[in-house]
């Protein structure tokens, strides 16, 4: 199996890098070291969809972004997202996200974008610890009031909790909403901030004032607050668990008594998405020792 998965990742590594190009089967089989019928199996059996398909969905997601930040028009949003015609990418969008890319520009609502997961993270044996000596970043940040949209769960109390109570689809949708951060995030509430038989675990995205409040979700406001960051070193994305272990381990043996501080336990610890590239990032709140 292990070549397998390498195969299909070396084909969404290169889909990813070269999304606004023009991509065959015969360069993913190039890429995949197999025949264009066995790589194209593969890919589906491994993420579902076909290449053309994940190819199509990536494109649509990331007009989608920018029909929703940019001014720009829909035939030049349509070309570069692999489309001869207005007509036929409005019926793709239609189709994809349940509205029309001309409205979506005007009044951007949510959808689900299209996140995919590198299989090799999903598939492939993962390793519950990392070489030794690797660094740990910590550094104090201060984030304003703000509100966040959230969509609680019952029960959970990590990611897997999560995804197998809400579905993984709700990080497309919070993706596809304007961030004051930039990026959705996960947060383990405390009691302050939990509604009866709710979940501590929580998926959600700050957000502006003026952002309307989707069905199904919930807003909290959290107040100007500081925070310790805890940041590993970038990892290989197979590596993900270890790296997240990684950083729980040092913040269990920080003390932020050295900075003159103490843990806040009334503000929510927050989780970014692991990125490999960037190192896992948890933001931990803190407050002045009394």
């Amino acid at each position: 199996m292990r070549e397998q998965v390498l195969a299909v990742q070396r084909m969404q590594d290169y889909i990813r890098e070269h999304l606004s190009e023009e991509i065959t089967l015969t360069k993913l089989a190039q890429v995949s070291l197999f025949s264009p019928w066995y790589s194209r199996r593969l890919f589906e059996q491994y993420t579902g969809v076909t290449p053309s398909e994940y190819i199509r969905k990536l494109r649509l997601s990331q007009s989608a972004l920018r029909l929703r930040d940019e001014n720009c028009k829909i035939l030049d949003v349509a070309l570069d997202a692999g489309f001869d015609s207005v007509d036929g990418y409005q019926r793709a969008f239609l189709k994809e996200f349940g509205c029309n890319p001309k409205e979506y520009s005007l009044h951007p609502v949510p959808i689900c974008l299209f996140t995919p997961f590198g299989v090799q993270s999903i598939y492939m044996k993962r390793r519950t610890c990392m070489e030794p000596s690797r660094n740990v970043f910590i550094s104090i940040i201060e984030k304003p009031t703000r509100k966040v949209l959230i969509k609680r769960a019952k029960q959970a109390t990590d990611y897997f909790e999560y995804c197998n109570e809400v579905g993984c689809d709700i990080w497309g949708v919070l993706k596809s909403i304007p961030s004051i951060s930039n990026e959705p995030i996960c947060l383990w509430l405390t009691q302050k901030y939990r509604l009866p038989d709710t979940s501590e675990y929580v998926q959600g995205v700050e957000i502006a004032d003026d952002i309307s409040i989707p069905d199904g979700f919930d807003v909290i406001t959290l107040p100007t607050s500081k925070y310790l960051m805890f940041q590993g070193e970038p990892f290989d994305e197979v590596d993900y668990e270890a790296a997240i272990q990684e950083i729980w381990e040092a913040e269990k043996k920080y003390d932020p008594s050295v900075l003159d501080y103490m843990w806040d336990n009334e503000n929510p610890r927050i989780q970014l998405e692991p990125i490999g590239t960037r190192g896992y990032i948890e933001y931990l709140p803190i407050q002045t020792k009394k």
